[in-house]
């Protein structure tokens, strides 16, 4: 039931053309134009809750209030690529999910139907655990915590090997697969580097023995960290990894100047023949919270914000990512923005029905479920902490600031 209702909603258009649901928005953003871009350039959105907030009942509208498939309005805003995250089981034995858009394969495999029917590639995002992996946690899947380091790079290949096949089965477009998210510290359990170089070329020889033209990408963090991704990657060279991008996560109010991006970047690129890339990134349009669970960045966040807190702050935030990657050169292949969709499932005065939704349906950060596979987990329904940072409004409307994707290509003047 739940498939099927994300697809009506898919395909649902307002029953009558040209009904607004809210007063078109005079507001725009201005956007310099980037001129060492290339028509291959990477303009990437993770929308991995998409599937959970529709099933939670929220619908998408373009900047002038028409309700409209999501994957229309991103392609029609500059968006080329959709990167969704991959968890093996994010259920318990009774099925509750736990939260963080449930985010299994079958929705991957839908996410990346509706991508490829708009012409946007798909990037795979394993995680190769059951929930959230960062460079905090590196939980391996339930059915992976007993097994040896050969079981378990057999378990690796085996999975994304599985996994690919069915999302080709299905007609997706698959552009690159990640082995593993921000990866700093571990995959899969495994927190050791000879262990973990073993783990990547396990995933890296299925994405390449499923189809050689996808791009086989390892993601990193805290790249702000002096030498950080000096070692790192000096550890994929010397333990002989497989892989094509070397992408990081660059937050601009936690990982240092974007002066310091491009010479990471460039200096990785240089030292080792790879491409790279920002596989996350984000900003704040806004302080409000619109769901009643409070905002990862808020009025009380420690931390510098280098952009104004508005529409066109988040605006030149993003294209000044862009201008990073592209300073980087050919090698640069472009940007993934962060859940511009994790949008508020009802407004803060419903705090009760929003803790029903996210629980039924997980599409807030977490379930009350999750602290079975987490121990960290708080163990109650948490909301979108990422509202605020979203390219759409509470209401599911799009922002002037998602067309940055289309305007760095041109340039845009405020009228």
């Amino acid at each position: 039931m739940i498939i099927k209702k994300f697809w009506l909603i898919l395909i649902t258009t307002v029953v009558m053309t040209g009904l607004l649901l809210f007063s078109v928005s005079a507001s725009d953003v201005n956007v310099q134009k980037i001129n060492n871009l290339n028509s291959n350039t990477i303009k990437g959105v993770d929308i991995s809750s998409v599937v959970s907030e529709a099933d939670s009942g929220v619908h998408y509208f373009d900047e002038a209030g028409h309700q409209e498939s999501i994957f229309k309005i991103l392609k029609s805003d500059g968006v080329n690529y959709i990167r969704v995250r991959v968890w093996n089981n994010p259920y318990t034995k009774s099925d509750n999910g736990y939260g963080g858009g449930n985010s299994d394969l079958e929705k991957a495999i839908l996410i990346g139907k509706q991508a490829s029917k708009y012409g946007m590639k798909l990037l795979v995002d394993f995680h190769y655990s059951d929930f959230w992996a960062d460079p905090s946690k590196q939980n391996a899947p339930k059915s992976w915590r007993d097994l040896s380091y050969a079981q378990k790079q057999k378990a690796v290949y085996n999975y994304t090997l599985d996994s690919l096949q069915k999302l080709k089965h299905a007609g997706v477009d698959i552009g690159m697969a990640q082995i593993g998210n921000e990866t700093n510290n571990g995959i899969a359990g495994t927190t050791e580097w000879p262990e973990m170089a073993g783990i990547f070329n396990s995933g890296s020889a299925a994405v390449r023995n499923v189809d050689k033209n996808i791009l086989v990408a390892l993601h990193f963090t805290d790249i702000q960290k002096q030498g950080n991704d000096e070692w790192i990657s000096k550890q994929l060279h010397d333990y002989n990894v497989d892989y094509d991008v070397f992408a990081t996560s660059y937050y601009s109010y936690w990982h240092g100047s974007l002066s310091n991006l491009t010479q990471s970047l460039s200096d990785v690129s240089r030292a080792y023949d790879k491409k790279v890339m920002v596989a996350e990134t984000s900003y704040p349009y806004t302080y409000q919270d619109g769901d009643g669970f409070s905002n990862t960045i808020n009025r009380n966040s420690n931390v510098t914000l280098q952009y104004p807190v508005s529409i066109q702050g988040q605006a030149t935030a993003l294209h000044d990512v862009f201008q990073a990657v592209a300073n980087v050169g050919s090698a640069g292949l472009g940007v993934f923005y962060w859940e511009p969709a994790w949008v508020t499932v009802g407004p803060k005065s419903n705090l009760d029905n929003n803790r029903l939704l996210w629980e039924k349906f997980g599409s807030g950060w977490e379930s009350t479920s999750a602290s079975e596979f987490d121990k960290d987990a708080e163990g109650n329904a948490g909301g979108s902490s990422w509202d605020n940072q979203a390219l759409f409004d509470f209401k599911g409307k799009a922002l002037p600031s998602l067309k940055t994707f289309k305007y760095i290509d041109t340039g845009h003047t405020s009228k």
